[in-house]
């Protein structure tokens, strides 16, 4: 009976939310919300004594020495944080929003990923850090992945910012969660450096798949995931639209979406931007670029030590040129239009 219920509820819903007054009511209300207000500052109040100086937090936030690393899941980032460890004068965070929480022992379990060669562990620098559970929240995870300059989370301010002032030394914080949050670090962290990973899209949608044995044919109906695909694309079509399920039932599109928007967002706001591939099979030049970019206190032999060389175009074993292009052509396209629409938007083109 409840069941009956909730199924009648949700179809009333739905046909309410349909109709073209509803719709437009909405749209008005999103069209406000997004509206820009006033700049204004934050000045002192003649009547009370509290002060809008900056405190030691937002000091803190303005340092020019800190080191975002970002990527998708199976870049490459793991090597990219592994290679900064090996220095000693850096603290290497390995991503400080993972639900497993590196900073309590009682939780984070010892389950290291086969495939990081060459990791042990990827929780020593969070030891004796167990007041940051008051300040982590696991929707970070999954929630709120796309953030502008203008979006409102104190809260992550201060948990990041708490991580760069307990580092010893100069702190790097590798995500893989900040993609589409790039430009409030930016605004945030004004004065940080920032690494971008990439990855064949194709390399990595074999590593996305927990199966190997899925065929092509298959994938559409087996997929499953594992790499928080579908939670990704359910978050984002706010902004994204053809990130939905609906829009685009084939997991390997929604994929090549999310690699594609990850890509361009590294393009824009990152201080360099590098390939994995370069880096497992150029590793001494490409290491260069990063120990010059970022004035590391490192040799590349050290370095680089770390950087082991997995098999290259493991896809072609997968499926062939066309499949892929066929896919991808698809995703480009609408890309096109979208990125297109919003630019003339911008611009006033009508």
């Amino acid at each position: 009976m409840l069941a009956q219920i909730k199924n009648a509820f949700v179809t009333v819903l739905i046909r309410m939310l349909e109709h073209d007054r509803v719709r437009l009511a909405l749209a008005q209300q999103l069209a406000k919300s997004k509206q820009q207000f006033t700049y204004l500052e934050n000045k002192n109040s003649p009547y009370i004594t509290v002060s809008c100086q900056p405190n030691k937090l937002t000091e803190t936030s303005e340092r020019n020495d800190i080191i975002f690393i970002s990527g998708r899941f199976r870049s490459g980032s793991t090597l990219v944080w592994n290679m900064f460890r090996t220095i000693p004068e850096i603290t290497a965070y390995y991503e400080p929003l993972n639900e497993r929480r590196w900073f309590l022992k009682q939780d984070r379990g010892s389950n290291v990923d086969s495939t990081h060669l060459g990791v042990e562990d990827y929780w020593r620098e969070f030891d004796g850090m167990e007041e940051l559970d008051k300040f982590y929240d696991e929707d970070w995870t999954r929630a709120d992945l796309y953030m502008d300059s203008r979006s409102w989370d104190p809260k992550l301010k201060e948990y990041i910012s708490h991580l760069i002032k307990d580092a010893s030394g100069r702190p790097v914080l590798q995500f893989n969660r900040v993609d589409f949050r790039l430009p409030w670090l930016r605004h945030h962290f004004p004065n940080a450096k920032f690494l971008h990973i990439f990855r064949n899209p194709r390399d990595q949608w074999l590593s996305f798949l927990s199966n190997n044995s899925i065929k092509k044919e298959e994938v559409e109906s087996a997929y499953k995931d594992y790499f928080y695909l579908h939670s990704w694309c359910e978050d984002l079509a706010a902004q994204f639209p053809f990130l939905s399920d609906k829009n685009t039932p084939h997991p390997y599109q929604r994929f090549y979406y999310l690699w594609k928007l990850s890509y361009l967002y590294g393009l824009k706001y990152s201080d360099l931007s590098i390939s994995f591939e370069d880096l497992v099979t150029n590793k001494e030049q490409t290491t260069n670029k990063i120990i010059h970019c970022f004035g590391l206190v490192s040799s590349t032999d050290v370095m680089t030590s770390v950087i082991a060389s997995p098999g290259l175009n493991r896809w072609k074993n997968w499926a062939d040129d066309d499949w892929f292009n066929q896919h991808e052509s698809v995703c480009e396209k609408n890309l096109d239009l979208f990125l297109k629409n919003r630019l003339d938007s911008q611009c006033g083109i009508r």
